[in-house]
């Protein structure tokens, strides 16, 4: 699905929340919304879904999603964040679910079995008695076994364990070509595989519409321990913004576009004093205040 946004802007009272913003996003591509709190993420998600309307234009698939909601809705899935606290039976949940999407029951549980679900286990039980993990597992797996045309998933493994965290992904990647994808995510573990372009919001504007690779570059930030023997060169890290830890080791984080520079000048600098040392790549990106650029 298309999405063509054209000057929208969004009040809600005196809160400007949405202040023209314009971004298209062709079909089958895959994007990141990222922005501190308060940039309007969920206003803009909202807009989409058709739960709100907007001044500006506003089009998903040719289609406005607040004058022909139900038609766009047809074709869209949502995971949020945090799981609606529905007290029906999951049994009750999912069968009116497959009723009203005219979804195959079958397909619901085998994308629930790859996440080890058993839904004739859990057909009886409250959802929101169900723990977070759970909740979200079985969000996860109605959005993708809806073939929906356009995905918007909000922090979608923030509660998912690693091994039900690599099924999403292989789920993910089974899905055809042209389903469009918007994830709200600052983590660097579901952005890197999922996306090739991000949309920075900040303070209800665009502030990077551009590559997902380039804004990474930019954004993503890197920690490196260093174990190192020596006044010499323990006075070469200080001077590079190392700080030593209560365990010996010095530590500094850096943006990842430096590490490897960093990497480099510490091997040529130390030599044999350098005793090991440990780099990785932290799994949230830095979004700073103000900082628009464009692609």
């Amino acid at each position: 699905m298309r999405i063509e946004v054209r000057d929208a802007h969004k009040h809600f009272g005196p809160v400007h929340a949405l202040g023209g913003v314009s971004f298209d996003v062709e079909p089958g591509r895959r994007v990141a919304l990222v922005g501190p709190n308060g940039s309007g993420k969920s206003t803009l998600n909202r807009i989409l879904m058709g739960l709100v309307a907007c001044d500006g234009r506003v089009r998903v698939d040719g289609r406005c999603p607040f004058g022909e909601r139900v038609a766009v809705a047809r074709r869209m899935a949502y995971v949020p964040q945090a799981a609606p606290q529905i007290g029906a039976p999951v049994g009750e949940m999912l069968g009116a679910i497959a009723r009203v999407r005219d979804l195959p029951h079958a397909r619901i549980e085998r994308t629930a079995r790859a996440f080890d679900l058993d839904l004739a286990s859990l057909a009886r039980r409250p959802f929101r008695s169900l723990s977070g993990g759970m909740k979200q597992k079985l969000l996860i797996a109605l959005a993708l076994a809806s073939d929906a045309s356009l995905l918007i998933l909000d922090e979608p493994t923030g509660s998912l364990d690693a091994r039900s965290r690599e099924r999403f992904f292989e789920l993910f990647e089974a899905l055809p070509d042209a389903t469009t994808l918007v994830l709200c995510s600052h983590r660097l573990d579901e952005i890197r595989p999922l996306v090739g372009q991000v949309l920075q919001l900040h303070e209800g504007r665009v502030a990077y519409d551009g590559p997902a690779d380039a804004f990474l570059a930019r954004s993503g930030l890197a920690a490196l321990d260093v174990w190192a023997d020596g006044a010499e060169a323990g006075a070469w890290l200080t001077q590079r913004g190392f700080r030593r830890g209560a365990s010996g080791a010095w530590h500094v984080t850096v943006e990842s576009a430096a590490k490897l520079p960093l990497l480099a000048d510490l091997s040529a600098a130390l030599g044999p004093r350098l005793r090991n040392l440990n780099a990785r790549d932290l799994e949230v990106i830095e979004l700073r205040d103000g900082d628009v650029r464009d692609a």
